[in-house]
């Protein structure tokens, strides 16, 4: 299983790496060959070491529905945001504030913070168990909602019957 994982990163990782670079000369390929060797090498040494590994556990077609729906809430966001900058009054009413998340998975919770962080006008300050401190430069009681539905949104996409 380990040589398995060990050969399909060398050949993502080359793919990744000609497709990037463009260019097929000599040097440049072991150049290419020498990277993706140093980094096989480092990855190796350090689950050698510490034996964490990250597992992926969404649904890929719930994730991209998922990405889809951020991406307009996003556009949506950045048109609030502007709004506010452009406006001679500044209506800007700072807040922090607590959001409770329900991600049974590290990633999930990963996905959830920054997904806060995208969208423009919050930010995820701090991470704390069971809930994430954010800061709304423009708050008002439907972001409390408006979070309540990413972190449910979120926590869809993840596989179910995990931890």
């Amino acid at each position: 299983m380990a040589q398995l994982r060990f050969t399909a990163n060398a050949l993502f990782l080359g793919a990744i790496w000609l497709l990037l670079s463009g260019i097929y000369k000599p040097l440049i390929l072991c150049l290419g060959v020498a990277s993706v060797g140093l980094v096989l090498f480092i990855t190796h040494r350090m689950n050698i070491v510490d034996d964490d590994r990250v597992s992926i556990e969404i649904n890929p077609i719930k994730f991209l529905g998922y990405l889809f729906w951020l991406f307009v809430e996003i556009a949506k966001s950045n048109i609030k945001v502007t709004k506010i900058i452009l406006s001679p009054s500044m209506p800007i009413s700072q807040n922090l504030f607590e959001v409770p998340l329900s991600q049974r998975t590290d990633i999930g919770q990963v996905i959830f913070a920054n997904s806060i962080t995208l969208t423009p006008g919050t930010v995820s300050v701090e991470t704390e168990t069971g809930h994430f401190l954010v800061h709304a430069i423009s708050y008002t009681a439907d972001d409390v909602d408006g979070l309540a539905e990413m972190d449910s949104r979120v926590s869809a996409t993840e596989l179910a019957g995990l931890k």
